[in-house]
C-alpha cells in the first residue's frame, strides 16, 4: 500500500510530466502559436479538379507542400483533400503579412503549379483572405 505522501508525489510528478510532453508536442515541429503575429495574413483556398484528374491534381500539388513549409515567412501550410469529395482541395495558409502572401505567390514552383491548373482544375482557385481572431489569447 502506497502511503499519502507517495501517492501525492506520484500524482504531482505525473501531472509535470503529463504537461512538460503536452508543451513538448506543441512546440515539436508544429504550429507555435506564440510566433503568429498579430495581423497575420491567413488564407483558405479551394481547388476543384475536373473530373478524372483528381489523381494527376493531387500528384501535381503534394511536393508544393515540402517547399513552401520550406519558405521561412510561411507559417502554416496544409494540403487538404475533403474525404466526401475527392478531387475538391483545401489550402489552409497563414503569413506574417499580405507581401509574404504575395511573394509566396510569386515563387517558381507556385507559378508553375498555377500554370498546370487549366488543365487541371475546374475553375481555377477560390481564395478567402482572413484575419486571425483569439491566437493570442485576444
Amino acid at each position: 500500500m502506497m502511503s499519502r505522501k507517495r501517492m501525492i508525489l506520484a500524482l504531482v510528478a505525473t501531472a509535470s510530466l503529463a504537461g512538460a510532453a503536452s508543451a513538448t508536442a506543441r512546440e515539436r515541429d508544429g504550429v507555435r502559436y506564440r510566433t503568429i503575429p498579430d495581423g497575420a495574413y491567413s488564407v483558405v483556398a479551394e481547388v476543384r479538379a475536373k473530373p478524372g484528374k483528381e489523381r494527376a491534381l493531387r500528384e501535381a500539388t503534394l511536393p508544393l507542400v515540402a517547399l513552401v513549409r520550406s519558405d521561412p515567412k510561411n507559417l502554416v501550410y496544409f494540403f487538404q483533400e475533403d474525404r466526401e469529395t475527392p478531387g475538391r482541395f483545401i489550402f489552409y495558409e497563414i503569413f506574417a503579412s499580405r507581401d509574404d502572401f504575395e511573394a509566396h505567390n510569386a515563387m517558381p514552383y507556385v507559378q508553375q503549379w498555377f500554370g498546370r491548373l487549366p488543365e487541371l482544375a475546374e475553375g481555377g482557385v477560390v481564395v478567402r483572405r482572413l484575419e486571425i481572431l483569439g491566437h493570442n489569447g485576444g
